[in-house]
């Protein structure tokens, strides 16, 4: 993922670092609890949850890719695209597209490392 250039080359290689069910769903639950935490933290005037609405979906994330996916988070190198990536994740997972695109990105990456002309 540190090679990309822009979102477009970003996206296939976040979609493969997030090809275990377990990861995507921890993921889906961290961002769906951080965006109603924030929600209520407007509405409530309870400012401090601001922060767990930040801390929360980071927290189930990195674990995710540290216990279940072995890997490193896309948050180190891309804060800010790994942010957008984790939403279109969601969207997709809540439409029942995500399974798809994981196919999809999986086999682009397997198609881009066969020798040219196969």
């Amino acid at each position: 993922m540190g090679g990309a250039s822009n979102f477009n080359s970003f996206w296939p290689a976040y979609v493969r670092a997030h090809s275990h069910p377990g990861t995507r769903g921890l993921h889906l639950m961290g961002t769906l609890a951080g965006w109603v935490l924030l929600v209520a933290a407007i509405l409530l005037q309870r400012w401090w949850w601001i922060a767990g609405a930040l801390f929360l979906p980071y927290a189930l994330a990195w674990v995710s890719h540290f216990f279940i996916e072995h890997n490193r988070p896309a948050s180190f190198e891309h804060p800010l695209w790994s942010w957008w990536a984790d939403q279109r994740m969601v969207a997709l997972m809540l439409a029942g597209k995500m399974n798809q695109e994981v196919r999809r990105c999986t086999s682009l990456e397997n198609s881009s490392a066969l020798p040219r002309g196969i």
